[in-house]
């Protein structure tokens, strides 16, 4: 393929954009790639040198992923600007996994499920002709406004318990990085422009610090190198219960992740195909077993990032390779991930605002294409979406059902997506799995 003709995904960009534009990606998915390790750490007890090492695990695993996702290996990859990171979706079952037979269970079903990932690829990814654009922009805009909570509660503190969430304070920095990313975005242009979350990211934590909102004690007692040794907390066992409930965990992630992929293909205009899906499917299986054997977690696509690249426009695959390389870095140097770790909750809530925003938006514009007329699309569209907010306005509404069931349910966007996808099929019928809703090309 020639020069000209070139996808922008394949583009190359000098190596100083490369870093600069992989950073922002970085520093867009921290505090998400972060939070498990502290959620698994605190609740089953673990120790404060086992929690530094679970976090600079995980951030080194992140990059490998990342890596085998964008540049591809073998037969794995979808080589779209698509990073990897921890799923949420493994967090409660990895808890009672832990708490009942231990870590090295959690890590022995983690291996398991990846394999079973890995070689169920090439089969789920058959199931991408159930995603005509109803589906997909549906499953879009549920991305985005499923993660505008997460913006929500960095913007006002992060912490529900504290005396200070929500002050006045957290919510006006947080409104000053908003209008902050606004500005640089639209008066900027060029390079300038595609950095405005970084600029935002940075101009607030500056603004934070004389505030006091920005602490770097844990910069001075974090160490300067942490090596991440396989099965650092003994050799795997295996349970079978543990292993039947990571590999339902995974179902889901394989379902998220044809979501992600399906985003990210209709923000950088390249269709997705069964086997780039499968190539990215085995991705995330290889990535969960590499979790298994250096202490980290299953893997799957990041959805927060989904929306830098369409805010930033920059569609280049090597951009999100160049994260990875970042947090593999980080996960060596514990030092600089502690720098990173000190920018406010505040600061991350202003700018994820602009970009969870960004991923509902790439949803109503694949919607745009769909006709509604003379076809059932809106009652997908509108009960697919509801259904995807049910968890959000009541977290605990499928407390009742067996455990197993809440896996599913309890992500929006898992049980949104197969609403979507079933409604689809069980209104519009089966011929509507193809693009035939799509309304044709107008031209201009």
């Amino acid at each position: 393929m020639t020069e000209n003709t070139r996808h922008p995904v394949d583009e190359m960009l000098p190596l100083g954009q490369l870093f600069v534009y992989g950073l922002q990606h970085v520093l867009a998915m921290y505090a998400g790639a972060v939070a498990v390790p502290l959620i698994i750490a605190n609740a089953i007890g673990l120790t404060r040198e086992q929690l530094i090492f679970l976090i600079n695990a995980d951030l080194f695993t992140c990059g490998i992923a990342t890596l085998i996702q964008t540049l591809g290996f073998g037969n794995m990859g979808i080589r779209i600007p698509l990073i990897q990171g921890v799923t949420f979706a493994a967090v409660t079952p990895m808890i009672i996994i832990g708490k009942t037979n231990g870590m090295t269970a959690i890590y022995g079903a983690i291996i398991i499920a990846g394999l079973v990932t890995y070689l169920a690829a090439p089969y789920f990814s058959k199931l991408i002709r159930f995603f005509p654009p109803v589906v997909t922009g549906s499953i879009i805009t549920i991305i985005g406004v499923t993660l505008m909570p997460v913006a929500v509660m960095w913007a006002a503190g992060g912490n529900p318990t504290a005396k200070d969430f929500a002050s006045p304070e957290y919510i006006a920095l947080a409104f000053v990085v908003l209008i902050l990313v606004l500005f640089f975005y639209k008066c900027f242009t060029g390079f300038w422009s595609n950095i405005a979350v970084l600029l935002g990211l940075i101009s607030g934590t500056i603004i934070a610090i004389p505030l006091g909102m920005v602490n770097f004690s844990q910069v001075g007692t974090a160490g300067w190198i942490g090596i991440t040794t396989p099965f650092w907390f003994g050799f795997p066992t295996f349970d079978i219960a543990s292993i039947v409930a990571m590999v339902l965990v995974m179902l889901v992630v394989m379902t998220e992740t044809t979501g992600d992929c399906i985003a990210i293909g209709e923000i950088i205009e390249k269709p997705i195909h069964k086997e780039d899906l499968a190539r990215g499917l085995r991705a995330d299986g290889f990535s969960t077993v590499l979790g298994g054997i250096l202490n980290s977690f299953p893997y799957t696509a990041f959805a927060q990032n989904v929306g830098l690249v369409g805010l930033t426009r920059v569609r280049s695959r090597f951009v999100v390779a160049a994260a990875g390389v970042i947090l593999i870095v980080l996960g060596l140097i514990p030092k600089l991930a502690a720098v990173i770790a000190a920018i406010p909750h505040p600061v991350l809530g202003g700018a994820g605002i602009v970009m969870f925003g960004m991923v509902a938006a790439s949803g109503i514009k694949t919607l745009s294409k769909v006709s509604f007329e003379g076809t059932h699309n809106i009652l997908v569209v509108g009960v697919s979406i509801g259904i995807g907010m049910i968890t959000l306005a009541v977290p605990n509404f499928y407390h009742g059902f067996p455990n197993w069931l809440q896996v599913i349910l309890h992500s929006g966007i898992t049980a949104g997506s197969l609403a979507a996808i079933l409604l689809n099929l069980l209104l519009n019928g089966k011929a509507a799995t193809q693009d035939v809703t799509e309304k044709k090309d107008v031209a201009m």
